[in-house]
C-alpha cells in the first residue's frame, strides 16, 4: 500500500501525459489540510468537548474560531467562540490524509464514495462529515456528544479536472 506522500511524488509521471506538464514542479501538490467544526451558541462544557475531540483526531491543538459580527437574531456577540480549526502541514497532513482515505471513511455508514463536486473551481476539495465517530481516537462511550466536522485539502491544482486526476491518483473515493 502506497502511502499519501509517495503518491504525491509518483504524481508527476502519472499525471503528466494527460495535464502537458513540462517539469515535475508543474505538477499538483498538497499544501496543508484544514479540519474545523462549529460549535454555533453551545455552552462551555460542548466547546471544550469539540476542542479536546478536535485535538485528540489531529494531534494537534485546535484553535478557537470568534464571530466575526453580532448578530441578534442568533443571540451572539462579536468575538464569541462559534468554532475550531485545525490546519496540519507536512508529515501530521500526511498521516491525516492516509487515516481518512484507509481508515476513517470506509468506517462511514453506508459510504458510497465522494462526489466530485466536492472539487472546487481552484483545485482543493472539501468534504463534510456529519459524525466525528468515524475516527478510530474516539471511543464508542462518547456516542452521545456527535458533531461533524469539515476537511478541506488545499493543493497547487490549478483546474478542477486537474486536481479531479490528482485526488483519484493519491485514491480519494470518488462516486462512479
Amino acid at each position: 500500500m502506497m502511502l499519501s506522500k509517495q503518491k504525491q511524488q509518483t504524481a508527476y509521471e502519472a499525471l503528466s501525459e494527460t495535464f502537458g506538464y513540462k517539469n515535475r514542479m508543474a505538477a499538483p501538490r498538497i499544501l496543508k489540510v484544514v479540519i474545523s467544526s462549529g460549535v454555533g451558541k453551545a455552552d462551555k462544557a460542548k466547546k471544550a468537548l469539540v476542542e479536546e475531540r478536535l485535538a485528540r483526531i489531529t494531534g494537534q491543538k485546535a484553535s478557537p474560531r470568534a464571530a466575526k459580527a453580532s448578530i441578534a437574531q442568533f443571540k451572539m456577540r462579536e468575538g464569541d467562540i462559534v468554532g475550531y480549526q485545525v490546519t496540519l502541514r507536512g508529515a501530521r497532513m500526511f498521516d491525516f490524509i492516509d487515516k481518512l482515505i484507509h481508515v476513517a471513511l470506509p468506517r462511514t455508514r453506508d459510504f458510497r464514495g465522494i462526489a466530485k463536486t466536492t472539487v472546487d473551481d481552484m483545485g482543493n476539495i472539501t468534504i463534510g462529515i456529519k459524525e466525528n465517530t468515524i475516527f478510530p481516537e474516539t471511543s464508542d462511550e462518547d456516542l452521545k456528544d456527535v458533531f461533524g466536522i469539515a476537511i478541506t485539502i488545499v493543493t497547487t491544482a490549478t483546474s478542477k479536472p486537474e486536481a479531479e486526476g490528482f485526488f483519484t491518483h493519491l485514491g480519494i473515493p470518488f462516486r462512479a
